[in-house]
């Protein structure tokens, strides 16, 4: 046992900081675990077929999913805008109570008109299916997910833009991206119960 009256007060301190610390770790860890629990992983290869939207998201999309928010910094070009659309499709098909999709992404300094009007034309477009499409800009983002109000979200290290250009456009894969070559990357899935609102 330590005799040293200053030393024991020293350690007896050093107890209480790391004691103190150690709560403050745990209502860390605690605040992390609502967040959300890994529903699902999965690793796609360079060069994988067989990871369309439909597989990658279609057990998550279902009648309760009545809003779905798309975080992609890049949908500038033609096929990143095409792949926007994929997943709208798939989310109107399969969501029947879907009634809201908003797109949180970055402005095209160069090409504005383009990526305004194919915003525009895709707002119309679900208009018609009863489903408000919002898009906002945001200079400062760089996640990548979809977040779905029924608590699930889904992270792609690329984004939806994971998929490898087709050599022609008379192939398997040109139009179903089920057999469209993909770029390596993760795929994470977590369930938030405070994000789910049905």
């Amino acid at each position: 046992a330590e005799t040293d009256p200053k030393r024991k007060q020293h350690y007896q301190t050093k107890i209480l900081e790391y004691m103190h610390r150690a709560e403050q770790v745990k209502e860390l860890v605690t605040r992390w675990k609502s967040k959300g629990v890994i529903s699902d992983k999965i690793h796609i290869v360079e060069g994988a077929t067989g990871y369309s939207y439909r597989r990658i998201f279609g057990k998550y999309l279902n009648e309760d999913v009545r809003e779905v928010l798309i975080e992609e910094p890049y949908v500038r070009d033609h096929y990143q805008i095409c792949n926007v659309v994929m997943l709208c499709e798939l989310a109107v098909s399969s969501c029947r109570n879907l009634k809201y999709i908003q797109l949180l992404t970055v402005k095209d300094a160069k090409n504005n008109d383009e990526q305004g009007r194919a915003f525009e034309t895709l707002k119309e477009n679900l208009q018609e299916h009863a489903i408000k499409f919002v898009v906002e800009y945001s200079e400062h983002m760089h996640d990548r997910q979809v977040i779905l109000s029924n608590g699930y979200v889904v992270k792609i290290g690329r984004g939806l833009n994971y998929f490898k250009p087709s050599p022609t456009r008379y192939q398997l894969g040109a139009f179903d991206h089920h057999f469209r070559q993909c770029r390596e990357t993760n795929v994470d899935v977590f369930y938030c119960p405070e994000n789910n609102k049905s």
